[in-house]
């Protein structure tokens, strides 16, 4: 029996909140590509992971200090994530960019520029409807909950009926209009993550050693509604 080929999009800030949400922040040193792989059935073959992203920035001079350390301390361990990911065969990132946005605390009325990340929804729907034209998969495998996704997912279904769409969602996060148009949907659970690390060091091609950051070795409670 002919395996059917998969293509993986993953929305990385949708992952990212999703564990955070659930206090899993020890599996921020995910190896993406073997979570997929240990998601796929046995009659899939993993073509492809495409990741969407972008780089945490660190703020500006209005940013109070305080939250400019914070934000460059995650741009630092974002970057040896990212130089991780980019161990892998076989797999694709996209960056997005960020835009600035102003923010006013209602304590001490001080103002500054924030960033939200943007462009990520549209990349994976250009990239997945590009690839179905391409025929490049059989079942595109949709790490998300966003449900701005709808419309793409819609559009191939429509014009490749054989192909399927699948949405794995993060943890902490469905999507009532996403369950409905997907081919099939599931949650990950957490074992599946548990199974898709990275070892604590890993060896760039040049020999450098990229070691998990000390922050990411352990659970932390999960955030209080």
């Amino acid at each position: 029996m002919e395996k059917k080929k998969v293509i993986a999009y993953i929305d990385g800030f949708n992952l990212y909140y999703g564990l955070r949400e659930k206090g899993w922040r020890r599996y921020y040193w995910l190896n993406l590509q073997l979570l997929v792989q240990n998601l796929l059935k046995p009659h899939q073959v993993l073509s492809q992971t495409k990741y969407f992203t972008a780089r945490i920035s660190a703020g500006d001079r209005t940013t109070p200090e305080r939250i400019r350390q914070k934000m460059e301390a995650k741009n630092r361990r974002q970057a040896i994530f990212l130089e991780a990911l980019n161990t892998l065969s076989a797999f694709q990132p996209f960056e997005g960019h960020y835009l600035g946005k102003t923010v006013l605390c209602q304590k001490c009325k001080n103002i500054w520029t924030t960033h939200e990340e943007k462009m990520t929804d549209v990349c994976i729907a250009t990239e997945l409807i590009m690839d179905a034209f391409g025929n490049k998969f059989d079942t595109a495998l949709i790490i998300s909950a966003d449900s701005d996704l709808v419309p793409p997912i819609l559009a191939v279904r429509e014009k490749f009926k054989e192909k399927r769409i699948v949405i794995a969602f993060p943890p902490s996060r469905t999507s009532e209009r996403l369950k409905k148009v997907a081919s099939a949907w599931f949650i990950i659970g957490e074992g599946k993550f548990r199974k898709s690390m990275f070892p604590d060091e890993v060896k760039k091609q040049d020999g450098y050693v990229l070691k998990r950051p000390e922050e990411w070795k352990k659970n932390v409670p999960p955030k209080k509604e």
